[in-house]
């Protein structure tokens, strides 16, 4: 078999095992724990769904590979929960060794590709890479608001510990931001969500 086709292969055989990456978030009608797979694939619908919403116009190709392949390095590093504070110290050097493994399974251009996308999406500093940032927060909100907060609940989380990463949305999309304020407000509301009464400073 050519070399560079057996590599790409080996690299598509090696990334099916996100599949088997589970997160915290639950499915919707309070079903079994969601994968990194089926995280991915549903922010990247919505990602091309909603990019009329995008503060700035995007490449939505591209936005859509990063929505795709921002948690593959989760094969080595593990999923790590948004809120929980330990992992996160932690996170970037794991993702970063899993990042040299998983992406040297590939030819170098696609190596190279690849962690350019993966670094850019970490980076926040592109119109894609913010608009992809702001998918990833609004799909597990959407999800876990499906099931009464039973996720923030599960782990005590608070509403200005919410606030605080939900904040990011609106550097990609104003209007999807203030569509979670909204959400978050209403889950307050109905005690899904525990107000600590600090989200404003946010």
């Amino acid at each position: 078999m050519d070399e560079r086709l057996k590599q790409q292969l080996a690299f598509a055989l090696e990334i099916d095992k996100e599949k088997n990456i589970f997160r915290q978030t639950h499915l919707s009608g309070h079903g079994r724990n969601e994968n990194d797979a089926e995280h991915a694939w549903h922010m990247a619908v919505m990602a091309y769904l909603l990019r009329e919403y995008a503060n700035e116009e995007v490449d939505i190709a591209r936005v859509l590979i990063m929505c795709l392949i921002h948690d593959i390095v989760e094969i080595d590093a593990g999923d790590t929960y948004a809120y929980d504070a330990e992992n996160l110290k932690t996170q970037k050097e794991r993702e970063d060794k899993a990042k040299e493994r998983i992406f040297s399974l590939l030819p170098e251009d696609q190596k190279k590709e690849f962690t350019a996308l993966f670094d850019e999406f970490e980076a926040y500093e592109t119109p894609e890479s913010r608009y992809a940032h702001a998918l990833d927060n609004l799909q597990p909100l959407l999800l876990n608001t499906s099931n009464d907060g039973g996720d923030w609940r599960e782990h005590g989380v608070t509403s200005s510990t919410v606030y605080g990463r939900q904040s990011k949305t609106a550097l990609g999309s104003e209007k999807l931001f203030e569509y979670t304020d909204k959400i978050l407000q209403e889950q307050i509301r109905l005690g899904h969500l525990k107000d600590d009464g600090k989200e404003k400073e946010q």
